[in-house]
This record gives structure tokens, sequence and C-alpha cells, in this order.
């Protein structure tokens, strides 16, 4: 079964086109190294909880909107190889050269991780 990145991060309101610019730059990186599916949101009701929610695990802003994003992978390993060579200090190519390509957004408040997928239903051509 598959294997998921997911990720949250705060985004600047004003910067939601360089974000989409951004997305479509560096995320084909990610299809180009065994990804079988990338998707970006743009948070449009994501409320305010009263014990925890997005806003706060990003300590997002006003100013800020929630985004929240998935990269899918056939499997771990093919998801872990392409990690392996994110790591290490090294850029993997230009797309993540954040002088060429800067994030839009302050990565360091940006959450996220891998999960395996246990459970997968969908509706094809809906």
């Amino acid at each position: 079964m598959s294997f998921i990145d997911g990720f949250v991060m705060a985004v600047p309101t004003a910067n939601r086109d360089k974000f989409q610019q951004y997305c479509d730059t560096a995320d084909s990186w990610f299809l180009d190294n065994g990804a079988i599916r990338v998707l970006e949101t743009w948070g449009e009701d994501v409320p305010k909880g009263e014990v925890t929610d997005f806003h706060r695990a990003v300590a997002a802003r006003d100013d800020e909107t929630v985004c929240l994003g998935f990269i899918e992978w056939p499997d771990k390993a093919t998801r872990d190889a392409a990690m392996a060579q994110m790591q290490g200090g090294t850029i993997p190519d230009e797309r993540f050269d954040p002088e060429k390509n800067p994030m839009p957004f302050d990565g360091k408040r940006m959450i996220f991780g891998g999960f395996a997928a246990i459970y997968d239903q969908s509706r094809t051509g809906a």
C-alpha cells in the first residue's frame, strides 16, 4: 500500500500566487523521483479550535493562510530513496535552490511527517 507524506504550513495570504509558483516548480521534483501524486491545498474553511487546531500547530498569524499538502508514494522504500537525496545539506537541483525558487513561507513553522496507508477507498470517474 502507498506511503504518504503530509505537511501543514502557514503561508502569508498575500503570497498565494508565489506559493502556487513555488509548488509548480518544487513539487515536480517529487514526481520526477517516484511520487505518484502531489496535492497542495489553500485553506478556505479552517476553523480555530478551543484546545488545538491547524492554526496553533503552525503558529499562523492573522495575515497567513493555513495550507495542507500531501505527497503519495508507491511505497516507503521509494519515498526513503527520494528523501535520502534531499538530506545532508545538498540541494537535489535548482528547484530547491533558495536563490532560484525561494520558499514563500517560513519553513521553520512547517510540520510534516510520513504515514503508512492502512485504508484506501476512492471513487474513480467522480
